[in-house]
């Protein structure tokens, strides 16, 4: 990678330095240097989202469908924890399951990343859009593992492994790893949403026990791009911060400047993230070529 995306505190790069340095990135992609950590933003870059694509998005489809507190609305975990304490997991796994039930849309950047031979690739949303574009794309290579809450399906495991058509499938053989830390509604639906799926992983995260050993081995060798990310909250953070522990770098994350909060551009600096300042669209279009 580029030597301007090698360090400093929270460097930013505008402009046709952005652009000189999305060409780099690119390379790097191609030869797989770099996980793509992939987002929900990149679900709107063809028009509307037919799901949500946003945790703010999901919390308001919960809040039509089952009435909650005011001062909870909005936030997505805390609504998911309202219900499930209050209609029981299995209403709130058939509402997400209701909520996400269209197709997944995968973008010219899900179709481009599929195309690659990656060793890894972080799906940080629940839709299975990237999943769908490595099936479209016929890569038999491929495997997905998903997070799961151990408390919602009482089994002691962090997390599962399917093969594209969904069957239990084996992590270390898998050309491209899908990791999916969030889990994903297909093809079960166990995904982690509220509060208490997430006060469990929590509890071990830091020394990396949630996390799959077969991802931690291929981060070694890799630095991460940020792609339609948001670490507006702090679960969203501290996931990312667990997820790139120990990996080799360096890193970048796309997102226009003006746009981000305080504490999300703490933590680019804290983790050491170059911010590559230009509109999503633009980006991924440089990448795909």
């Amino acid at each position: 990678m580029s030597a301007l995306l090698a360090g400093g505190p929270l460097e930013t790069l505008s402009g046709e330095a952005a652009r000189s340095a999305l060409a780099g990135l690119r390379a790097d992609l191609v030869a797989d240097r770099l996980v793509p950590y992939l987002g929900p933003g990149l679900l709107t870059l063809d028009g509307p989202s037919p799901v949500p694509a946003s945790p703010e998005e999901v919390a308001a489809a919960l809040q039509k469908r089952v009435p909650v507190p005011g001062r909870i609305r909005g936030n997505m975990w805390a609504v998911a924890q309202y219900i499930e304490s209050h209609r029981h997991r299995r209403t709130l796994k058939k509402l997400m399951a209701d909520i996400f039930a269209a197709e997944p849309r995968p973008s010219a950047v899900h179709r481009f990343l599929a195309g690659l031979p990656l060793g890894l690739v972080v799906d940080s949303w629940y839709d299975g859009a990237f999943a769908a574009a490595l099936a479209a794309a016929g890569r038999s290579d491929a495997v997905d593992v998903q997070g799961m809450s151990r408390a919602a399906i009482g089994e002691d495991r962090w997390y599962r492994a399917f093969d594209l058509a969904g069957c239990p499938a084996a992590p270390d053989g898998a050309r491209t790893l899908l990791y999916t830390p969030h889990g994903g509604i297909r093809p079960d639906g166990d995904v982690l949403v509220s509060d208490s799926d997430y006060v469990e992983a929590l509890t071990e995260i830091d020394i990396q026990t949630p996390i799959p050993q077969e991802v931690r081995t291929r981060r070694a060798t890799r630095g991460f791009l940020f792609l339609g990310c948001r670490f507006h909250d702090q679960m969203l953070r501290t996931y990312a911060r667990q997820i790139v522990k120990r990996s080799a770098g360096p890193h970048a994350c796309v997102a226009e400047a003006a746009t981000l909060t305080l504490n999300e551009r703490r933590f680019l600096a804290a983790e050491n993230i170059a911010l590559i300042d230009l509109p999503l669209v633009e980006a991924t279009q440089r990448l795909v070529g």
